[in-house]
């Protein structure tokens, strides 16, 4: 399929892309191979196959979520440069 180049130039200014004028063509015919090659895609028979989202079955790796005792606090805040009822206080940064 021929892409036109006026159809380049709106791509481009979409992306907002400074193409030269042999980048134009360049990216004209790419355009129009990456399009031909979907086409080809859509011509193929899939009456049958199922959908995915991968090439190959993905399985959790992440192990199970486990309680466990957690830190002390006082410890935690011992070393706080500032601190209020048991949390940090940190500077304001947003306005």
């Amino acid at each position: 399929m021929q892409i036109s180049i006026s159809d380049v130039e709106h791509v481009a200014k979409l992306a907002r892309l400074h193409l030269t004028e042999d980048e134009l063509h360049a990216m004209q015919k790419d355009l129009g191979d990456i399009i031909e090659f979907a086409d080809t895609l859509n011509s193929l028979d899939t009456e049958g196959v199922n959908p995915s989202a991968h090439a190959v079955a993905v399985q959790n790796v992440l192990r199970e979520d486990e309680t466990k005792e957690s830190f002390d606090r006082e410890k935690l805040l011992m070393n706080a440069p500032m601190q209020e009822d048991g949390c940090y206080i940190v500077p304001k940064v947003v306005e």
